[in-house]
């Protein structure tokens, strides 16, 4: 067994044995307003619930390791006490990871995630309305913990209401655990879904994704592709080039000899099934074509 004191370690190095080990972690998919009411919404594993009575739930917005920043989050909850914590499933993990991408302050990761904002009832900050549960929480604190790249913030948060998707209830008003489907956070690029194990998603931290948003109309509109394909889709920084779409038409056509005339329908069930390997260029390839 190798043995490590954390003070000779690179705080880098620390971070990532700390988030791989202490895994999976839930996921606080917190949505925030600033002063001026710009809606900021962002995924944190450092988080779970505490309390029952008062309903409190803590998560915490580290301050950034490579340069010692704070997030646009903290910010927000330090000036307007708010925040909704929604949960984070299967079916709106990649949108999810998407979000966490390092937009400018003025940008709505609402939009960039192809997610909607619903208004709350009782606090400022919009809900994520394709979270199966929303909670809505005035902040009561926080709390530093200090003031170099990895320190993390606790915020203190109390439930003043909280909202369930009918879909996830059993019919005795428990919580069905396996139609919830959550997911949670572990090292590296992984996440664990709670009815499969292990998967991996491509980190959207070091590249600044086009976003939902600028998906071509036919696919951001698409009867086929899910909300998670979108998200797949919209975590690439450029579009193919039509060389490189001419040149992939041209080699799959031996295989799929109706292709150039296929139907957008058609094209969008094929782009699927190569999204559904984590081939996202050659899905690009074929929708654009």
């Amino acid at each position: 067994m190798i043995s490590f004191n954390p003070k000779d370690l690179t705080t880098g190095r620390l971070h990532s044995y700390l988030l791989s080990a202490v895994s999976p972690r839930p996921i606080a998919f917190a949505s925030t307003i600033d002063a001026d009411g710009k809606p900021n919404l962002s995924p944190f594993s450092f988080f779970n619930v505490f309390s029952a009575n008062p309903p409190i739930m803590i998560f915490s917005p580290a301050r950034r390791v490579r340069d010692n920043t704070i997030k646009h989050t903290l910010l927000n909850v330090e000036s307007v006490k708010e925040v909704v914590i929604n949960v984070v499933n299967y079916e709106i993990v990649h949108q999810m990871s998407l979000s966490s991408t390092e937009y400018p302050e003025d940008v709505n990761e609402f939009e960039k995630a192809g997610l909607t904002m619903l208004p709350s009832d009782e606090i400022k900050p919009f809900r994520v309305a394709e979270s199966p549960i929303q909670f809505e929480c005035k902040v009561n604190d926080i709390i530093k913990l200090g003031t170099e790249g990895g320190a993390g913030n606790l915020v203190i948060c109390e439930v003043v209401k909280f909202h369930i998707s009918d879909e996830v209830m059993n019919a005795d008003s428990t919580i069905n655990q396996e139609a919830l489907d959550l997911v949670a956070r572990a090292g590296g690029s992984y996440y664990s879904r709670a009815k499969r194990g292990f998967f991996e998603i491509p980190k959207p931290l070091r590249s600044m994704g086009i976003g939902v948003d600028n998906l071509p109309e036919h696919v951001k509109d698409s009867m086929i592709l899910t909300g998670n394909n979108l998200g797949m889709l919209a975590n690439v920084e450029s579009l193919p080039s039509k060389e490189d779409i001419d040149s992939f038409i041209k080699n799959i056509s031996e295989r799929y000899p109706e292709i150039k005339l296929a139907s957008h329908r058609k094209k969008h069930k094929l782009a699927q099934n190569y999204l559904s390997y984590g081939d996202v260029e050659s899905a690009w390839k074929l929708l654009l074509s």
